[in-house]
């Protein structure tokens, strides 16, 4: 029988193969703990708080008489409690679903779950550097709220982030003697922003221009080390019309941190749920500031 060239010859066509996509596209996000490193990190908390504990300073005194009675000098010292709290993330996988993809999900699952318990802990630390801690000065368990002073606050003035405010930050942390550790400048794209238009800023420090035209900030600039986090929050008087952002400067060791794993992040099969895949877990975590004098709240112009 004479075959139907015309008809026939594009059925081949149905057994053409479909390229499936063999992985995930993971959506852009912050990954890794940016803010840890600025803090006193106190490990696996035991319980469902902790402690941190300041003392004040204490100064020489002249002594003009002889076999004087001894005079003491007694520091300041206090106890401030850090509450621990609990967040948890699961999310299944129907194994109904595994079948019909080309790609595996419980890897790029698992890696979304650490970056958010990640992401979680840089929103309890940043949470903190502005958030009143509760202090105790004499036994029991009476504490008071313990506020971010005034004057370690630089208003908004309705100004971006300049190089008056940078300096300013920088001055007070030697006005305080808190510059002999590490200072961490907390930045989002809004600060690089205005950091990198404003020309008096890109003609501060000659060493940097190339660096900040390249958008890298993200190192030891105008005294100092510079993190990108942007999850900041809203500052003093911030409205819809008149938006205001508020970061921190910090002194290493200004902060103390704390996290507690109650459930491992892991993958698990669900029985009651058809053999569902869980992945997810459970952590605690806790930040408190240790001294106020470590910590600046700079408020700018959005």
């Amino acid at each position: 029988m004479a075959q139907d060239i015309a008809t026939n010859g594009g059925m081949i066509s149905a057994a053409f193969k479909r390229q499936f996509h063999d992985a995930f596209e993971v959506k852009c996000q912050q990954t890794q703990s940016v803010l840890q490193v600025l803090t006193t990190d106190r490990g696996q908390i035991q319980g469902s708080s902790f402690t941190v504990n300041d003392l004040g300073t204490v100064e020489m005194e002249a002594m003009t008489t002889r076999f004087a009675d001894t005079k003491w000098s007694v520091p300041e010292a206090g106890t401030r409690l850090v509450a621990m709290a609990d967040y948890g993330l699961f999310v299944p996988i129907d194994p109904r679903d595994e079948a019909k993809l080309s790609a595996n999900p419980t890897s790029p699952y698992m890696q979304a779950c650490l970056a958010a318990e990640h992401r979680q802990r840089d929103k309890v630390i940043i949470a903190a550097a502005g958030a009143s801690v509760q202090r105790k000065t004499a036994d029991g368990e009476s504490y008071t709220n313990l506020a971010l002073p005034s004057t370690q606050i630089i208003g908004a003035n309705a100004t971006p982030v300049n190089k008056a405010k940078i300096a300013k930050a920088r001055a007070l942390f030697r006005k305080n003697h808190a510059d002999n550790a590490p200072l961490y400048f907390i930045y989002n794209s809004e600060i690089l922003e205005q950091i990198l238009v404003d020309d008096e800023l890109t003609k501060w420090d000659r060493d940097t221009i190339q660096a900040i035209q390249d958008g890298d900030v993200a190192k030891k600039w105008g005294g100092f080390i510079w993190l990108p986090y942007e999850d900041l929050p809203a500052g003093t008087g911030s409205t819809e019309q008149a938006p205001v952002g508020r970061t921190f400067v910090v002194a290493k060791g200004g902060i103390h941190y704390g996290r507690n794993s109650i459930s491992n992040f892991d993958i698990t099969v669900r029985g009651d749920k058809s053999n569902t895949k869980q992945i997810g877990g459970i952590a605690s975590y806790g930040a408190g500031r240790s001294n106020e004098q470590k910590v600046v709240a700079l408020d700018f112009v959005r």
